[in-house]
Parts: structure tokens; C-alpha cells; sequence
């Protein structure tokens, strides 16, 4: 009698990176990321406040400040502040999404932060996520973050699923 052993892949066991892992990455991303972004919003704000002649005479003058300002001084100080949070808003959206996607769809599947406390983003197969995915990942992650309901899921979740991970059909793997 004659028997044949059958080679099978061998796949170890996944195990599910937990809540106060996975926030210990990410607290170590916003520092990453915070910190030059912060730097980088305040010189937006300065470039924007330099041209503006309402901000010049108020830092020149200092007997501005107890003048009433015009309807139109007004107007373009506003207009000002709101063209440097716009522009502020959406570089720091553009910068966000390029490091949380890009870091999660690169051979890394994860964050500097992540890589630091052996963790990576796959999808429910373990394999590595598309940009696409990673972007609509983390696009979930900032709806679903503003309700803090959507992180706590992961601790009654099977695979430690929070919200955005459920939306995107991920899963954060410990390496």
C-alpha cells in the first residue's frame, strides 16, 4: 500500500492586534505627521496674514487695534482667515491621506507607527491592500473616529474590527 503526503501550505495562526495597541500606532503617527503639519499650517496662515494690509497695520500700529475697522477692512481680514484655512484644510488633508494610504498599500501595510509595534494592515485574507482601499479605509476612519463608538467596536469584534476596518474589509494583524 502506497501513500501519498500531499504538501499544504502551512499558514500560522492570525492574531488580531487589539484597541490600545493599534492607538499607541496611531498616537505615534499623529506625532509624526502632527508636528510638521502643524509647523507647515502656522507658515500658510503667516503667508496669508503678510499680505493681508488689515494684519500689517495691525501689527505696525498699535492704536489700530482701538480703531473700529471698516466694513470692508473687515471683509478682507475674513476673507483672509478663510482663504488660509482652506488652504491649510486641504494640504493638511492631502498630507494626511498620502501617509495613512500610501503607508497602508506599501509593501510596509502599515504606518511608521505600526512598523514600530509590529503591526500591518491586510485585508480579511491577509494579503496587502490597494491604495484605493487604504484611502476609503481611511477615510472611514476619519467619519467613523468622530463618534468614538467606532474604535470601541473593535473589542467585540472576532477580528478586532473597528468600524472603518469592518467598512473597508480590513484587518490589523501583529506581525
Amino acid at each position: 500500500m502506497e501513500t501519498s503526503l500531499e504538501k499544504q501550505p502551512y499558514e500560522s495562526p492570525k492574531e488580531y492586534s487589539g484597541f490600545w495597541l493599534r492607538f499607541a500606532a496611531y498616537l505615534i503617527d499623529s506625532i509624526i505627521v502632527g508636528i510638521p503639519l502643524a509647523i507647515l499650517s502656522i507658515v500658510i496662515f503667516l503667508i496669508f496674514f503678510s499680505t493681508s494690509d488689515t494684519f500689517n497695520m495691525m501689527i505696525s500700529d498699535p492704536s489700530y487695534m482701538e480703531t473700529e475697522m471698516s466694513d470692508d477692512e473687515a471683509i478682507a481680514f475674513i476673507g483672509t482667515y478663510f482663504g488660509a484655512l482652506g488652504v491649510t484644510f486641504l494640504f493638511n488633508l492631502i498630507v494626511a491621506v498620502a501617509y495613512f494610504a500610501g503607508m497602508h498599500a506599501s509593501p510596509w501595510q502599515g504606518t511608521v507607527g505600526k512598523k514600530l509595534l509590529g503591526l500591518k494592515v491586510t485585508d480579511l485574507n491577509g494579503d496587502h491592500i490597494s491604495f484605493w482601499r487604504a484611502v476609503g479605509r481611511y477615510f472611514a476612519m476619519a467619519i467613523t473616529g468622530i463618534f468614538i463608538i467606532g474604535f470601541i467596536i473593535a473589542a467585540f469584534t472576532e477580528k478586532k474590527q473597528a468600524l472603518h476596518d469592518l467598512i473597508a474589509g480590513t484587518v490589523v494583524l501583529k506581525k
